[in-house]
């Protein structure tokens, strides 16, 4: 198979860990340069990798790496981090918003600082980092924005428990919507990614439900190869998606997704959030 990203450059926000580096790892392999950036420059005593050893990790498998620590709440960083990328590699073809943060808290209980981190790390940070790789995105021939967030459900059942956490990736997903119709002439594509089932993560062992529920899940790589085959399309070829992990799979022709389980003799998988079963 053709390396169609080799040359191309990919940004990739909260690429330290878990679904970002697994998908640095596979733009890496087909050859790309990639921009990891993310807070963890040093090691964390809970959580594992930094951006430097995920530069190291690229560069073993294929690609050329840069390490930038970013935090995507700060504007004036981003856009200073996309300037060190372009220069370093000569331009941006695609840009990755990773980078999310999580609280599944009501109103009631949920404080306001993180309410505001919540926000500015999710959808704030697709808006701020779109807008500041666009110049770069715009002159390549293969623009891509590629968002993790869902397809938008309003079955209230989303809403009720954890309003802020859904505000939030909801918010990233009509961004998804409308840059897709505001840059369709450029070309670049925008397209948002989610799974179908959960992923066993840091976030969740540490967040959400702990080491039993990861056993449920299915590892990053699900993910990273299911945004490799959209960033491997062609510009323009699709766009305004808010597309699952398996459906983008099932159109290359992969259907058998048993290696991607964390635990293979786990117990059933769960649905992730925002998906009615």
């Amino acid at each position: 198979m053709s390396q169609i990203l080799k040359g191309k450059t990919v940004f990739i926000t909260g690429a330290s860990r878990g679904i970002g580096r697994a998908i640095a790892l596979a733009c890496a392999a087909d050859g790309a340069n990639v921009v990891i950036a993310a807070k963890s420059d040093r090691p964390h005593p809970k959580l594992p990798g930094t951006i430097h050893g995920v530069v190291e990790e690229v560069q073993e498998a294929g690609g050329q790496g840069l390490a930038i620590k970013l935090d995507v709440q700060d504007e004036q960083a981003v856009a200073a981090a996309m300037e060190q990328a372009a220069a370093h590699f000569g331009g941006i073809d695609c840009l990755v918003n990773n980078a999310g943060a999580i609280r599944l808290q009501g109103v009631a209980q949920l404080p306001v600082k993180r309410y505001d981190l919540i926000q500015a790390v999710n959808s704030r940070a697709v808006f701020v980092c779109s807008q500041a790789a666009l110049p770069w995105l715009r002159e390549s021939n293969h623009g891509h924005i590629l968002n993790l967030s869902p397809p938008l459900n309003l079955n209230r059942k989303w809403f009720a428990q954890y309003a802020p956490y859904t505000l939030s990736k909801y918010g990233m997903s009509m961004l998804t919507i409308g840059m897709a119709e505001e840059f369709r002439k450029l070309p670049v594509s925008v397209n948002s990614l989610w799974p179908r089932t959960l992923i066993a993560t840091a976030a969740i062992e540490f967040e959400v439900g702990g080491p039993e529920m990861m056993r449920r899940g299915r590892k990053p790589a699900i993910m990273a190869d299911a945004a490799l085959a959209l960033l491997r399309r062609p510009a323009g070829h699709t766009t305004g998606e808010c597309l699952l992990d398996e459906d983008v799979l099932l159109q290359d022709g992969i259907t058998d997704l048993s290696s991607y389980r964390y635990d293979p003799h786990g117990p059933e998988l769960m649905t992730d959030l925002f998906l009615d079963d």
